[in-house]
């Protein structure tokens, strides 16, 4: 694997009005890692997201993707450069159907229409909705919701894949799926993730590395091994001192 850095950020920060959403937030990406991005809620998290993919600007603070600056750039024109992101609540477009879904995340990528169909069939079979490209993403059950917005963040095969909350309401079958869907997306086609969740067991599972926010500073970094053990992790989880 190599570990030179995909993505470095530098001294973010973002408020909102009086309220500091991010504070002199610094971290990294390696190429070819799953990194964990956790913390409680009201910890930073999407914002830090949203300030990766461009849909915040930074007040101050430094991105810089594969050594370019990407600081303020537009959504449309950090996903070109090859980092995209999915969002907490479905990105798919519900009249559409999954084949045309699909086809969204890879239609500005991909000239070619044999290609794009190629690309759309390989997406659909990586996340297991071949059987469903003719169906609208409404009628959809809520698990394969959530892989149908996977697939379309993952159509355009970009570097980094920046995975929202993507395990959220799924049940245990549906859960080891989707595990196994993110580790051959890294696996299979070399894209480095990173990935925000609330399932602390999932994430202690898939990711080499975890950084946990609170009150949207760094609290915490560091393998599952260390986290799990971390007592300033324990509080900001529990809120308690750890036993």
């Amino acid at each position: 694997m190599d570990n030179a850095k995909l993505l470095d950020a530098t001294g973010l920060s973002r408020q909102f009005g009086g309220v500091r959403a991010v504070s002199n937030l610094s971290f990294f990406v390696n190429t070819g890692e799953i990194l964990g991005l956790i913390g409680p809620n009201g910890a930073g998290k999407s914002t830090t997201f949203n300030l990766v993919s461009g849909y915040y600007r930074p007040h101050s603070g430094r991105l810089t993707f594969e050594g370019r600056d990407i600081t303020g750039l537009k959504p449309s024109a950090v996903s070109r450069l090859g980092l995209v992101r999915t969002f907490q609540h479905n990105s798919l477009l519900g009249e559409l159907s999954v084949y045309d879904n699909i086809l969204t995340g890879c239609y500005a990528f991909i000239r070619d229409g044999a290609e794009r169909d190629r690309r759309i069939h390989e997406t659909a079979e990586l996340v297991g909705l071949t059987s469903l490209l003719d169906e609208e993403g409404r009628n959809l059950p809520h698990g394969h919701q959530r892989l149908l917005s996977i697939a379309i963040a993952f159509a355009s095969r970009p570097k980094l894949l920046c995975l929202d909350e993507p395990l959220t309401g799924l049940n245990g079958q549906e859960m080891t799926h989707a595990l196994n869907v993110i580790r051959r997306i890294r696996d299979e086609f070399n894209t480095t993730i990173l990935l925000v969740d609330h399932n602390m067991r999932a994430v202690m599972q898939l990711c080499g590395r975890i950084i946990v926010l609170n009150f949207g500073e760094k609290l915490a970094e560091g393998t599952p091994q260390e986290i799990s053990s971390n007592p300033d992790v324990i509080r900001a989880y529990l809120g308690g001192d750890p036993a």
